[in-house]
């Protein structure tokens, strides 16, 4: 039978993250192999990730990598907020979300890619890493931007630590004023994005099932009043120029200067650039929102923990 040295041990754990007595027990099973070893953790990593795949992952942490010209976001959700201030946690979303510029937002391109420079996929190292810390863990969404003819602009807001937090926005400007200049105005746009949640960047870009749905509520309060239907029209449509100021970005009063909207701010920035400023797309991705958590039992997750399952 091989010697199990506690040197050979660490360097299993160094690469894929598990257990020491899962190391031990693996580098045993397969006579001193390391590679077989390794892939004998991804076999029984895969294992746990299906016990843990039922479990609800809210927590996590939104990891956005790029440059000035093109920024990628991606959502990895966890269970707790414990698992999001592990360093090893950490350092996965990183290198997921640099994996993300090459996909593009294609979310099952990014699965697919390969992860830093190793052989493993994405989604591979995603299941190996619920193995080795117990949790379940979810990719659950991607996206980018690029600005060809001017700047992409982030903000990250509760920073963990760089490019990584609990909300990340991209927005993309064109302008062919001084990049530095139109950068730190795009910065300004995108904490404001963080702030005031914008929907759409115009009124044309907004969704109009949201438009018709806004619209047709509108109508029903309006009918209350027992006005006649050509005053009710009116009516609705101040109340929708109102809706329009709350959720279209260039319509919302600027968070920086809210005597002002912000396509106002635009103008106003576009002259001090020495170029007119056009903002193109946003992406707002703030971590857990619309994942329905569910009622959990504290007694029973407790003694579920006790019991080891």
């Amino acid at each position: 039978m091989a010697t199990i040295t506690a040197a050979m041990v660490k360097e299993l754990r160094e690469k894929t993250g598990a257990g020491m007595m899962d190391c031990k027990a693996a580098l045993k099973e397969n006579a001193g192999d390391m590679e077989a070893a390794v892939d004998w953790l991804r076999a029984k990593g895969l294992s746990k990730a299906a016990k843990k795949a039922g479990r609800v992952a809210a927590e996590g942490l939104i990891g956005m990598s790029g440059d000035d010209k093109a920024v990628a976001l991606v959502e990895v959700n966890s269970e707790t907020d414990f698992v999001a201030r592990n360093p090893a946690f950490q350092d996965m979303v990183t290198e997921i979300a640099a994996a993300a510029i090459g996909a593009k937002g294609d979310l099952d391109k990014l699965g697919a890619a390969g992860y830093g420079s190793k052989s493993a996929t994405v989604a591979d190292t995603l299941k190996e890493m619920i193995g080795s810390i117990g949790e379940n863990m979810t990719l659950r969404r991607t996206a980018y931007l690029a600005a060809d003819n001017g700047v992409v602009a982030t903000y990250m807001h509760n920073q963990a630590s760089p490019g990584l937090g609990k909300i990340g926005v991209v927005v993309a400007l064109e302008s062919t004023g001084d990049p530095e200049a139109v950068k730190t105005f795009g910065k300004q746009v995108a904490m404001h994005i963080a702030a005031a949640n914008p929907q759409s960047v115009d009124t044309d870009s907004l969704d109009q099932d949201l438009v018709e749905r806004e619209r047709a509520v509108l109508t029903e309060q309006a009918k209350e009043s027992g006005k006649p239907e050509e005053v009710i029209a009116k009516m609705v449509e101040g109340r929708l120029r109102k809706f329009y100021e709350e959720v279209v970005l260039l319509q919302q009063p600027f968070v920086h200067d809210p005597d002002n909207t912000v396509a106002k701010a635009m103008e106003a920035a576009g002259n001090d650039v020495g170029s007119p400023i056009k903002i193109t797309g946003f992406y707002r991705f703030a971590l857990g929102e619309g994942i329905d958590k569910g009622e959990s039992d504290f007694a029973a997750e407790v003694a579920a923990a006790a019991s080891g399952s």
